[in-house]
């Protein structure tokens, strides 16, 4: 009967898959889809001998294929990494670590975050698009010639946006067209097919934006606050990223798959006031949950040193969390926690909580609720490396001090309509005390324990299983029950006894 919820594990073991090489048909598409050539070339010209191939599970069905050709043409031993360990538009550098791979391919969507650990070399591919629908497409959105419009668009495209930047550009004079670019320092690459030509970028004559991997140029005089964002791909995270950061511009988009274009009607401020909620409530919390969302970006773990910093001035108790992906059972273990704060990349740091048991925050949302200094302004920050020392958002948090005490102040939550008092300059923190769990009452050597887990347990009505040391008798092992959970072989037998015994007297 088991055999009917699952298989037996010795034929697993034993089963054998058989994988079709590339067939003549297939070579010629799969050659210029995941660009085979110009990755070979960076295989070679480096001497990598272990190469580790990252792809996304919609992709997956051709890895078998990808990596036959590379390890044919570069004699390298590759690596296929499937299942990665948070966001695919990541570089999972761990996995690749695991096999001691010399360097990543990564295929697909990506966030183009820095990464420091490996080479790495991003093979966006090639979706269709068509050049002339979306060149008529955004016409119709902006008839005026003179409109100031920065075109944004998902990296699968972008092997098109040089084809539409000369349909565009001499229509429109003040459209600044982004470049693909990466951290020079991170040690990444990408193949420059068709991408935006650089000098054009340089001859602007204003300042140059970089972030999210996109780099454009404004006029002189002007801010991005200035332009409109045209943005070509499917509604997705990367749209909700730049939306949120950039969200004092107006947002058009073109889906290439149903070839029609848009106005984005989503209301930023109505998304804002919902994430300022989660601001509310992190203000409330007094335990709170670092969520480890990337083992890839750089400087990740410089930012849960400083959330840990912030947290702790801010006299909340902090836990780390590292569990992979993300899902509403796995954070639904830990009842103690008042409110999480997600450490991950920018289009996965705006995680929807709605369905959690706690809230889940970024961490730019968890200094605004911490940091007095920082104020809500409606600038928005997925980019925790802005956060950091030397970033374009980052805030010094105030060293609390003796004379501040007294005019400290109490705050109202806005969410339970309670006094909360400001602990950032508290006497506790000042003196070191609140690093331990217990502190003194009163003269009589009196503790108290001040740990707040601890306090949160205690007051459970269910605490696990108790021990009972020395009061439980010791018998000898016995012979357990047999089959699956819903029918054991002898479960039937009492229960036959019990239905009848009450009929017979």
């Amino acid at each position: 009967m088991t055999d009917a919820f699952s298989s037996s594990s010795e034929a697993v073991l034993q089963r054998t898959v058989n994988v079709s090489t590339v067939t003549s048909s297939l070579a010629g598409n799969l050659m210029q889809l995941y660009q085979i050539a110009e990755t070979c070339h960076f295989i070679t010209s480096n001497q990598f001998k272990k190469v580790a191939l990252q792809f996304p599970d919609e992709l997956l069905p051709d890895a078998v294929r990808v990596s036959v050709e590379i390890e044919s043409e570069t004699k390298a031993k590759t690596f296929i990494l499937g299942d990665t360990s948070y966001g695919s538009c990541c570089v999972d550098e761990v996995a690749a670590e695991h096999v001691r791979a010399d360097c990543i391919v990564h295929y697909g969507p990506s966030c183009l975050s820095p990464c420091r650990r490996l080479p790495l070399l991003y093979v966006f591919g090639k979706r269709p698009i068509d050049v002339q629908q979306c060149a008529a497409v955004f016409k119709e959105l902006y008839p005026d010639h003179q409109s100031h419009v920065v075109i944004l668009y998902d990296v699968t495209y972008s092997h098109a946006i040089g084809d539409l930047r000369t349909l565009l550009c001499d229509i429109y004079p003040n459209v600044a067209v982004s470049l693909l670019k990466t951290d020079c320092s991170s040690g990444a690459e990408l193949i420059k097919d068709s991408c935006v030509d650089s000098d054009h970028l340089d001859s602007q004559d204003g300042g140059v934006i970089f972030k999210f991997g996109r780099q454009f140029s404004v006029k002189k005089g002007q801010s991005v606050d200035d332009y409109s964002m045209f943005y070509i791909g499917h509604e997705g995270l990367t749209l909700t990223n730049f939306m949120m950061t950039w969200n004092h511009c107006a947002f058009s988009s073109f889906n290439p798959e149903t070839c029609t274009g848009r106005m984005e009607s989503v209301k930023i401020n109505k998304a804002l006031m919902k994430r300022y909620y989660g601001v509310e409530r992190a203000k409330d919390a007094s335990v709170v949950g670092i969520l480890v969302g990337t083992l890839g970006v750089a400087s990740y773990l410089t930012i849960i040193d400083q959330l840990k910093d912030i947290l702790h001035k801010a006299g909340k108790k902090s836990y780390m969390f590292a569990m992979g992906k993300i899902n509403v059972p796995k954070l639904a273990n830990f009842l103690e926690i008042d409110v999480y704060v997600l450490v991950a990349c920018p289009e996965n740091s705006l995680l929807d909580s709605s369905e959690f048991y706690r809230p889940v925050v970024t961490s730019f949302e968890m200094e605004l609720a911490c940091n007095k200094q920082r104020e809500w302004t409606g600038e928005y920050v997925t980019d925790f490396r802005d956060l950091l020392p030397g970033g374009n958002s980052h805030v010094v948090f105030p060293e609390p001090n003796q004379s501040a005490i007294e005019e400290e102040a109490t705050d109202v939550s806005l969410i339970t309509g309670a006094l909360r008092a400001c602990s950032t300059t508290s006497s506790e923190i000042i003196n070191g005390t609140s690093e331990s769990s217990l502190v003194l009452r009163n003269q009589n050597l009196t503790v108290a324990n001040a740990n707040t887990a601890a306090s949160f347990l205690a007051g459970r009505s269910w605490q696990g299983l108790e021990p009972k040391l020395g009061q439980t008798p010791v018998v000898k092992a016995v012979e357990g029950r047999r089959g699956i959970a819903i029918a054991y072989e002898e479960e039937g037998v009492g229960n036959k006894d019990a239905l009848t015994s009450p009929q017979k007297s």
